[in-house]
């Protein structure tokens, strides 16, 4: 027998009770007075939801975008959303069912709804048009919301694939061909493609620990013309210790890398004679010189010939194509950049192959996708060092502007840029203790290390090779090995190296060798000096002078600090359009003598 409560004398609107339990299911039901059954069609949601909301609050922010990439959790993702389509559908048409039952008999005749939905006495009374429509416009409204959940779901399940298996088919990266040996890499060094030998066996890296230094290779690669160029190539390492950060760039110039002990080794010798961004494209389609596929072969050998030059065993990798960065922005509706250093370059590469003049001012500048890439590509005019500053700048800048009401708008085009132009190989289920780990570190534990001439490479401005930069490989190994026990000396020659003097070293005592003496250790300091041999306008000096030329000071203020700390005295400043250094140091009988310690 049905209590009383469950009565309602009064007629109600089937379509305002199907419209209710779309809003939340039992609303409908309780509309109508069928509260038993308000109750059970409600439950089930809002218990599902606590215990969602439970585990949500447990977990950061990290670790939640960890779990929402999981295979697992999209395929349950998926199946939630079906049945809850179908309960909602159910409460809906539940709800609309018995009010349309209460509808069908005189209002004071009414029967009591059992909690089945039944009369005692039965008779469902006839179904208006106008009913029947309000109920298939709600569940249609429902079914749309639906729909849009789970063509999301697919569509982050397709991404998510691509990025962590760009060979998997349906990517735009499996339907690229790649280029062969003979590919368009920067100055490419390749064997006879003829040449191949038996193939190199594959053999599964030992999985991280958790509690090992991990080592990820972060590449920015330009795939223009159909190559693929590396052009930006950062090591992170991670204590998760300490959880200290510590990044190695090396720039693009780079050759005469060491290869590691193997196949490779015995091919080219034991350097690589072209540049390290050509690595890549010279290696990819020769399975008998690194193991894995023709989409993963390439970046197997990369990640062995940087960690011999750091001493490192790099691990993973993640991959950012320029142009699908390009594209990211774009659908994102650009940028806004802080750019506190105009930049100009007379030589900005066009994807024609020529090239044209760039010019970004200075101050708060709103850039499309292709003017964030060019912003962050510039290389003339300015140093790797200005350059990575401005790449950071942009990612930072992307940081926070991207929101929800920004990406909710163009996730299907997002999600098309992502998927072309990030890959990796960080296995997917490493990825939440991964991300859980980048909460913990702190911006002030992160060390920079730039390996750019004069300490850690020699540049060659013309050779028979063209522009290119050599390693001092003992360097910049001391340097990573000391990486997360380095003190306030690197830190300051991080920084003298950032401003980029030119410094020449005169002998003004007529002491042999002391002018190159003085330069070496300089060099040591982080300062790009040099002694050219050249006799000063003075000879027989006691003192150390120093010439700073034509405003200089105002640009490197640290560089001239820190001559004018070193030797003693104040520097003088000179005009003189003539001027090929930024600063010349000529040496006296009383300038201390100067050399550089030892490589560790």
């Amino acid at each position: 027998m049905q209590n009383a409560h469950e009565m309602r004398p009064r007629r109600r609107s089937a379509f305002v009770a199907a419209f209710l339990s779309l809003l939340f299911p039992g609303l409908g039901h309780a509309y109508l007075g069928a509260s038993r059954r308000a109750l059970g069609f409600a439950a089930p949601p809002i218990l599902a939801g606590a215990l969602v909301a439970g585990i949500a609050v447990r977990l950061d922010l990290f670790e939640l975008a960890g779990l929402a990439i999981q295979e697992w959790f999209i395929a349950a993702l998926f199946v939630i959303n079906l049945v809850a389509l179908a309960y909602r559908a159910a409460a809906i048409v539940d709800a609309w069912r018995i009010a349309r039952w209460l509808q069908s008999g005189p209002a004071p005749e009414r029967p009591v709804v059992s909690s089945a939905g039944r009369s005692s006495r039965g008779g469902a009374g006839t179904l208006p048009v106008a009913s029947l429509a309000g109920l298939v416009a709600v569940l249609l409204v429902m079914s749309t919301i639906h729909l849009a959940v789970g063509r999301y779901d697919v569509l982050l399940a397709g991404t998510t694939r691509c990025i962590f298996d760009p060979g998997a088919s349906g990517c735009s990266s499996a339907a690229t061909p790649l280029p062969g040996p003979s590919g368009t890499g920067t100055d490419l060094v390749t064997p006879d493609p003829g040449a191949l030998g038996t193939a190199v066996p594959f053999r599964s890296a030992t999985p991280w620990n958790g509690t090992e230094r991990l080592n990820i290779l972060l590449i920015g690669a330009d795939e223009q013309g159909g190559g693929h160029n590396t052009d930006s190539m950062i090591t992170l390492s991670i204590d998760p210790v300490t959880s200290q950060v510590a990044m190695f760039q090396i720039p693009r110039d780079t050759v005469d890398v060491p290869i590691p002990p193997g196949p490779a080794r015995k091919l080219f010798g034991s350097v690589y004679a072209g540049k390290i961004n050509a690595w890549f494209a010279a290696v990819r389609n020769r399975p008998d010189l690194y193991p894995g596929t023709d989409q993963t072969r390439g970046y197997n050998g990369l990640k062995a010939i940087l960690g011999e030059l750091f001493g490192l065993d790099i691990k993973y990798y993640v991959e950012v194509n320029f142009d699908g960065f390009r594209k990211v922005v774009d659908a994102l509706g650009g940028v806004t950049i802080n750019v506190q250093v105009p930049v100009v370059d007379d030589r900005y590469p066009t994807a024609t192959g020529g090239y044209r003049r760039l010019y970004i001012p200075s101050g708060m500048q709103f850039m499309s996708g292709a003017e964030a890439l060019a912003y962050a590509r510039s290389r003339h005019g300015s140093t790797d060092f200005d350059r990575s500053a401005r790449q950071q700048r942009v990612l930072l800048a992307l940081r926070q502007q991207t929101d929800i009401a920004r990406v909710l708008p163009h996730l299907e085009e997002l999600a098309s840029a992502l998927s072309a132009s990030i890959r990796t190989d960080i296995p997917r289920d490493l990825l939440p203790r991964l991300l859980g780990l980048a909460e913990q570190i702190s911006s002030r534990s992160v060390r920079s290390f730039i390996f750019t001439p004069p300490y850690y490479q020699t540049e060659y401005l013309t050779s028979p090779r063209g522009y290119i930069i050599v390693p001092r490989v003992d360097r910049i190994r001391a340097a990573v090995r000391g990486a997360f026990t380095a003190d306030a000396a690197n830190d300051r020659r991080e920084q003298l190296t950032a401003e980029a003097a030119t410094i020449y070293v005169l002998n003004g005592s007529g002491s042999a060798g002391q002018a190159s003496g003085i330069a070496d250790y300089l060099e040591f300091l982080g300062l790009a000096a040099s002694a050219p041999g050249q006799k000063p306008d003075v000879s027989r000096l006691a003192a150390t002078t120093i010439r700073i030329y034509n405003g200089a000071e105002l640009t490197m203020p640290l560089t001239v600090a820190a001559l004018e700390g070193l030797f003693g005295v104040k520097a003088d400043l000179v005009t003189d359009g003539a001027a090929t250094a930024d600063i010349v140091i000529i040496t006296g009988s009383n300038t201390p003598a100067l050399t550089p310690p030892p490589i560790p």
